[in-house]
């Protein structure tokens, strides 16, 4: 049911790891929050919670380590490095991480989901935003959707092309075409360290590019931990996976 691939990805120029659970179904790139690796979403039971899921053969569950998270929030590297690393992560997304799933899945256009929560919210967004002919669902849940307060005024053009909230107002396009037929799902709670004003700052951005998306408020007894997400991804999968 588990499988874990490594490869050196030229695009982070490290080592970098890919597992897999499940053995068929609708493929989920679920990415982990900031300082999470490949396997954080099983040590912190969100693969137990999606069993069911995983046992009927509905979804298979993908996940790598956090390079850019990381970087952005260890606070050892400067703004420039930071963005740059941001870009080259999603171009190891899009052109090594994608045709791996679509390998593994035998198939060459099949149309894979992306979640996360917090750090891994944004990515999970910004992956489907750039890449919408790979992609068609993103849930997106605690979400973290603005970097620009670690840029420390350092805006730069990899961070502009990394960032949804800041380069979407300005898109037009075959991709705003496509993306105009895929939904952004951003449920958050409002309890500790919940900030559901980014889900609706995100959801604004969206909805204004005419971009399907719904933010879900689970109230304030949701907080910004595992439990909630426990609750919410299988919650979402099993509606729309």
């Amino acid at each position: 049911m588990k499988e874990v691939f490594h490869w050196y990805s030229p695009n982070v120029e490290q080592e970098m790891q890919l597992v897999r659970w499940g053995h068929f179904g609708t493929p989920v790139l679920l990415f982990p929050t900031a300082g999470g690796d490949a396997e954080e979403i099983e040590r912190f039971h969100l693969i137990g919670a999606l069993g069911p899921l995983l046992d009927a053969g509905r979804i298979k569950v993908y996940s790598m380590d956090s390079v850019a998270g990381k970087a952005w929030f260890a606070g050892q590297h400067s703004a420039e490095y930071c963005s740059k690393l941001q870009n080259c992560f999603d171009s190891y997304i899009y052109s090594e991480v994608t045709p791996a799933i679509r390998g593994d899945c035998d198939s060459e256009d099949i149309e894979i989901v992306t979640a996360g929560a917090s750090i891994g919210a944004f990515n999970a967004v910004a992956t489907l935003c750039r890449h919408p002919d790979a992609y068609r669902l993103a849930i997106a849940m605690s979400g973290t959707f603005d970097l620009s307060k670690y840029l420390e005024g350092h805006f730069n053009d990899d961070f502009y092309f990394s960032s949804p909230l800041h380069y979407l107002p300005r898109l037009e396009g075959a991709q705003l075409e496509m993306l105009q037929q895929r939904f952004i799902l951003l449920p958050s709670g409002e309890g500790d360290y919940e900030d559901i004003g980014e889900s609706w700052r995100i959801a604004r951005v969206l909805g204004a590019k005419g971009i399907p998306n719904r933010v879900d408020p689970w109230g304030t007894h949701y907080h910004h931990d595992w439990q909630t997400w426990r609750e919410m991804l299988p919650k979402y999968l099993a509606e729309y996976a």
